[in-house]
């Protein structure tokens, strides 16, 4: 199949939900490429001086972490290699205090809902409360039709490979499926669904039409 269809129809499809995520208060946009989505995110966020970053390949992946770094501004990033547990935790701690929090979302549905699944809470105690300023960037993939299918996705798809990549010793990162385990790794015990923008937590996203991230 020419790829120039499956790249309309993702198209298609981040567009309504554009719509639906502004309709339902959020502030969002479409970037083309993760490299306007990174220009995009940088205009919105760079009077702020401290910023938590989630557990996102998403967000590295657009480039944004590197940008903020070489501005010199304050990152509370608990994927810094070399770090301790006390000082991991401390990093997580303070994403909740900073003045801006990146993220991407495991779904967003094309009504215009945010569904996170965290296994810690430190992502989307942030996402909800404490920083002034919340990005959250998506790709197409994280696209779906409706808050059903958004957490069926979670369950068939993201958490799978999430767990994969973390090497996680569930049993989803051995077959590919979830199990709805009691696995001590079980990386899925808090769901959070955006229906609004929380009342004092101001909420950007930015779609890219590709895919990004798990």
């Amino acid at each position: 199949m020419d790829d120039r269809y499956h790249r309309w129809l993702e198209r298609k499809r981040t567009e309504r939900c554009l719509r639906n995520l502004n309709r339902n208060g959020f502030d969002a946009h479409l970037a083309p490429n993760p490299q306007a989505a990174c220009s995009l995110v940088l205009s919105m966020i760079s009077a702020y001086e401290s910023f938590g970053v989630g557990g996102s390949d998403t967000v590295r992946a657009i480039g944004i972490v590197d940008e903020l770094r070489i501005m010199g501004k304050t990152i509370h990033d608990h994927w810094e290699p070399e770090r301790s547990p006390e000082e991991i935790q401390a990093a997580r701690l303070a994403q909740g205090r900073s003045d801006c929090f990146l993220c991407s979302a495991n779904a967003v549905s094309e009504e215009g809902e945010i569904i996170n699944v965290d296994g810690i809470g430190n992502r989307v105690a942030a996402m909800a409360f404490g920083p002034r300023k919340v990005v959250v960037v998506a790709g197409a993939n994280k696209v779906t039709t409706d808050l059903p299918a958004a957490l069926r996705r979670v369950r068939e798809v993201a958490a799978p490979m999430r767990a994969k990549s973390l090497g996680m010793e569930t049993p989803c990162a051995e077959s590919g499926r979830c199990a709805d385990c009691n696995a001590p790794q079980r990386i899925c015990r808090i769901t959070t669904i955006l229906h609004r923008p929380p009342m004092l937590t101001d909420i950007s996203v930015v779609l890219v039409p590709q895919s990004l991230g798990f």
